[in-house]
């Protein structure tokens, strides 16, 4: 380095240059920036969301127990027998349908689809479909209708049985609306009309809830509650 160099640079003469390069400057910039963008973050979560769930986790959901549901003997859309026993050990959400219907059953339908899309990572939540329409209603009639709604055989299920025993499920069992008016609406659908609640049961097959399938942030309860049971299964 010459005098002149030094003089304008500010050093002495045998002096090492211990300036930073630029580009180094800018290399360690963006490192540095981004941890104090994590540790920003870091001290906004913790407090604020962490903390709260760990000390103060939310309450149990306080389900309802009506008891156990009375025996039955259906066959599903596949052809296999289903009987009350077949609901026991794993949570099952039940609804009403037939397949006839084309006012509240192809929307209940789509949401169980969506229920079942939802609980996908927890198999052992099952979904049961039960036609209130039998006589129309025969195996081939219901795999069809499974078919159209993407429905997973292994976890849901859509049943027929003789029609006394399909009413006293509804009315005794569930104790839910159900009659057959006779006749034939405008669209030609049978003038049958039945709840559009979906029905929570527990590992025993018992009562824990009814949703309105109207109401969308009440499935979102069911979901949730059926999560509950299946962490918590009743002893």
């Amino acid at each position: 380095m010459t005098l002149a160099d030094a003089a304008r640079s500010g050093t002495r003469p045998g002096m090492p240059d211990t300036a930073v390069p630029a580009s180094r400057t800018r290399r360690l910039r963006g490192p540095v920036v981004f941890a104090a963008l994590v540790g920003l973050i870091l001290l906004l979560v913790v407090p604020t969301v962490f903390l709260p769930t760990v000390l103060f986790p939310p309450d149990d959901p306080k389900l309802d127990d009506k008891g156990a549901i009375p025996d039955f003997t259906f066959t599903d859309h596949t052809g296999a027998v289903m009987t009350r026993a077949s609901l026991e050990g794993h949570v099952t959400i039940v609804n009403f349908i037939f397949t006839r219907c084309d006012t509240v059953c192809p929307v209940t339908s789509m949401k169980m689809k969506t229920v079942q899309e939802k609980t996908f990572d927890v198999p052992d939540i099952k979904l049961m479909s039960i036609s209130v329409d039998p006589g129309h209603d025969t195996v081939e009639r219901l795999a069809a209708y499974a078919e159209k709604y993407a429905a997973d055989p292994r976890r849901w299920r859509f049943a027929r049985g003789e029609i006394a025993g399909v009413r006293d499920l509804v009315e005794k069992g569930m104790e839910l609306g159900y009659d057959d008016l006779g006749g034939t609406s405008p669209s030609g659908a049978p003038n049958i009309t039945h709840s559009g609640h979906f029905v929570l049961l527990d590992q025993r097959a018992h009562i824990r809830g009814y949703y309105d399938s109207d109401d969308w942030p009440l499935i979102e309860k069911l979901m949730k509650h059926a999560r509950f049971l299946r962490r918590k299964p009743p002893r």
